[in-house]
């Protein structure tokens, strides 16, 4: 494959400044710039038409503005008028390191899928938070290493900030569906299931910048936890016991405090012991102090919002015979 063979999709909503740092990103890649970059403005009230206008002379950049209906009917926006046969989806606040198009070229030219997903990971130059928040994300002593690790090639499930798919597998599936958060594993589900070949690409990495607060970050990962149930129950065959981690985190921390009143320390040792090893790897995976602080802070967090939405909405799910969308309404855009 060639670069010409390729279209970015980049659904955007109020954020020009992200835009513009993507777009220098793709300047500064190594390979020719004849690939496509699609923007997407989803009903932005803060467009980024002129950023994309004063880099047209240096990419073939196709702009596009619509009504607000979420970044995955947007992503199919893109793709049902991009001009590429392969189709790169990233998210506005991620940054392209300079050989990514060449890593993901070289790999498809020796090992053709038509979904792969890529890593995500920090820069130097993102702050305390910022680091804190990507290392509660990818560590493996919180999310197992499901956003991109070294040993998970094979059926990995591609996430939206940093994916590609062909343009045969989105006309066979139709695309992302209406819920959000949680269109992308529910695409990942569905093409599994025609049998398209999957995988991770580990050196396909970018720079995702998640400009967000703890409180914002509470809010995404609270939803991340209300769809998964959804998924399950959608998808039966995609349970996994690990899904209940967090709840079962959260719970226990809560009994190991419950305890100390009896003079039982022992869940405490364990929890204590469990955020020492991460305030460790944290420090190591940052080299910054304050990051490392913040990243305790992060993961109990992630944790907390995850299990709390996830036992949430496995109990409306059970209790109720209302269609997930009557349920959960804020976790599905109209498109039409």
């Amino acid at each position: 494959m060639i670069a010409s063979d390729f279209s970015f999709i980049v659904p955007v909503y109020n954020r020009p400044e992200e835009v513009r740092e993507l777009l220098e990103s793709f300047c500064a890649l190594e390979t020719p710039k004849t690939f496509e970059v699609v923007i997407v403005e989803d009903g932005s009230t803060l467009d980024a038409r002129l950023i994309a206008e004063h880099f047209s002379d240096q990419l073939n950049i196709s702009y596009y503005f619509k009504d607000n209906t979420g970044p995955g009917h947007s992503r199919n926006y893109g793709m049902e008028r991009a001009k590429g046969n392969y189709f790169i989806i990233l998210d506005s606040d991620c940054i392209l390191p300079k050989q990514y198009l060449s890593e993901v070229m070289s790999f498809l030219n020796s090992n053709y899928v038509d979904f792969f997903g890529g890593p995500d990971a920090a820069q130097d130059n993102f702050t305390e938070l910022q680091k804190a928040i990507n290392f509660s994300m990818t560590s493996v002593l919180t999310t197992g290493g499901i956003r991109g690790g070294s040993n998970e090639i094979e059926g990995y499930e591609p996430r939206s900030f940093n994916m590609g798919l062909s343009k045969e597998a989105f006309c066979a599936s139709g695309g992302f569906g209406a819920i959000h958060p949680g269109e992308d594993p529910d695409l990942s589900i569905r093409l599994k299931a025609m049998g398209y070949k999957l995988c991770l690409i580990p050196e396909a990495f970018v720079y995702h910048k998640r400009r967000i607060s703890f409180e914002r970050f509470f809010v995404q990962v609270y939803k991340f936890g209300q769809v998964r149930p959804i998924l399950n129950k959608w998808h039966p065959h995609s349970k996994k016991w690990t899904y209940w981690f967090p709840t079962v985190f959260m719970l226990g921390l809560i009994a190991s405090f419950v305890l100390v009143f009896f003079e039982i320390f022992i869940g405490l040792y364990v929890y204590g012991a469990y955020f020492l090893l991460a305030l460790i790897l944290a420090f190591q995976s940052t080299l910054d102090f304050i990051a490392a602080i913040l990243s305790i802070s992060a993961i109990l967090i992630q944790f907390s919002g995850y299990g709390w939405g996830f036992l949430k909405s496995k109990i409306k799910l059970f209790l109720s015979r209302k269609p997930e969308e009557e349920l959960f309404p804020n976790l599905f855009f109209k498109t039409h």
